[in-house]
This record gives C-alpha cells, structure tokens and sequence, in this order.
C-alpha cells in the first residue's frame, strides 16, 4: 500500500511539472476601445495602443494590481464584447446614455463634454435648428450619441449614418452633408486639420458626460473603478492626462470661452 501511495504521489509530483500548473488565475484587466478616435484611442508609430483612454487604462490596471490588455474593438461592438465577456470593461470615450444603461452599468463621470457641429466653411448653419431643416443632409458616426440625438430629435433633415468619422468629415468637406453631428473634441480636432473647408460651431446643443462601462452584475469591479477615479482625480491624474494629449485644445476651449475639463 506505501508503494502505491508513494507512485501515486510521485505521479502527482510529475504531473505539476507540466505547463500551468500552479500557476495563479489569469489575472489580466481586458479593456474594450475603439483605436481610431485619437488623441484619446489611437495607436502610436510603431502601432501599439496609445492616448488618454490607453494611459486612463494602464493606471487602474497600476491601482488595481493587475496587468492590462488592451482590446481594439470597432466601437459598434464594445458593448455585445462586455456582455459575452470577452472584455472586462469599456474604456473608450463612451457617453452616459438610458439606452446604453438598459445594456450595462456606468462608473462615476470622468469627463463632461458635448455634441456640437462640423459644418461647411461658407455654411450658413449656426445651429442644430438651422441644420435640421427639409434639404439638408446631417451625416453620424455609427454607435455614437450624433446617432441616438438624430433618431431622436431629427425632424426634417435626411441623416446619413456612416461607419468612420473620417467619412463624415469628407462629406462635409464635400459639400454632400451640411453638418455633421460628433463632440466637441473630434469636431475642434477636424476643423483644425481642415480649416480651408470646415468650421466648428462648439457650443453644445446636448452636454454629455463619458464613463467607464461594465456588466450590470460587476459591482465588485464597478467600485473598484470608482475608487480609482476619485483617487486619480485627487493625485491629479487627470490634470496631468490634459497636459500631456490636450493641453492646445484646452487652451483653444478656455479662449473660446466653453468648458473643457475633466
């Protein structure tokens, strides 16, 4: 009987010498975003994930205790992705809305912002009411709030929901869109990299505020997240965040007179 015990604690011996074994549970923080909406998702030179989302990431993954990994997922796709689990949470400057609410949980605020207009150079629009007119064409970038405000207050303009925002931003350089419906950041950030063709009209005709999104059944890891941006938000994190991807829009939105802050 020893004999057979021994064999079989020897065998047991072997058997945890085989790869994984003993090791601790992955203990990685999946993070979903979309790396197309720089400076806040982006990839850098060499290709890997940067901006403010990216950096936000990393030092909750820091506050945590466990590692990060950076999902890229077509920001259509964020939420379907957190609700199959194949990520832990959403990073990607996503806004607070009911309908989102219904599919998922919010973190505190992280950011207040607001959707505004990209409009032609010589456009007469000054407004949502002036672009919401019989004749008009409003182009949205898919899965945005640009496309949930014109399914719900779009009376008579046509709208044209397109994938890419670099695709809405051409039509109105193009003359096919009169204005097109996104936040106030990405619309300062196309106006200043088409100043020849566009204008920005910045004042928000809805305030929005961005958050981090979970499962509704996650509140373990939503307190947590929330933990963290009071501490980040006390360090200065975000302060620091600003200064190093948005100091010039900043300054350009203090100039101009409109709120821009974390």
């Amino acid at each position: 009987m020893k004999r057979i015990f021994s064999l079989l604690s020897l065998l047991a011996a072997c058997v945890c010498l085989l790869p994984g074994c003993g090791k601790k549970p992955d203990n990685r923080l999946v993070v979903g975003m979309e790396l197309a909406y720089p400076p806040f998702e982006k990839t850098d030179e060499h290709g890997n994930p940067a901006g403010v989302s990216v950096d936000l990431a990393r030092a909750l993954g820091q506050f945590l205790g466990r590692p990060v990994e950076i999902q890229n997922t077509r920001f259509d796709g964020l939420i379907p992705s957190l609700q199959t689990h194949k990520i832990d949470l959403i990073i990607s400057s996503m806004t607070v809305t009911p309908e989102r609410s219904k599919a998922m949980a919010f973190s505190d605020p992280y950011l207040k912002t607001g959707l505004c207009l990209l409009v032609g150079k010589n456009s007469a629009i000054q407004s949502i009411n002036d672009a919401d007119q019989t004749g008009n064409v409003l182009v949205v970038k898919l899965g945005t709030t640009g496309q949930i405000y014109a399914d719900g207050h779009v009376k008579k303009a046509q709208v044209r929901v397109l994938d890419k925002a670099d695709a809405c931003v051409l039509e109105v350089i193009e003359g096919k869109a009169g204005a097109f419906l996104y936040d106030q950041i990405s619309t300062y950030a196309n106006w200043q990299r088409n100043p020849a063709t566009t204008r920005a009209i910045l004042q928000p005709f809805q305030e929005e505020s961005w958050a981090v999104g979970l499962r509704q059944d996650d509140t373990a890891l939503r307190d947590q997240v929330n933990a963290f941006l009071r501490d980040f938000k006390q360090r200065g994190g975000f302060d620091q965040l600003g200064d190093r991807w948005l100091k010039d829009q900043k300054e350009a939105f203090r100039k101009l007179g409109y709120p821009f802050y974390f």
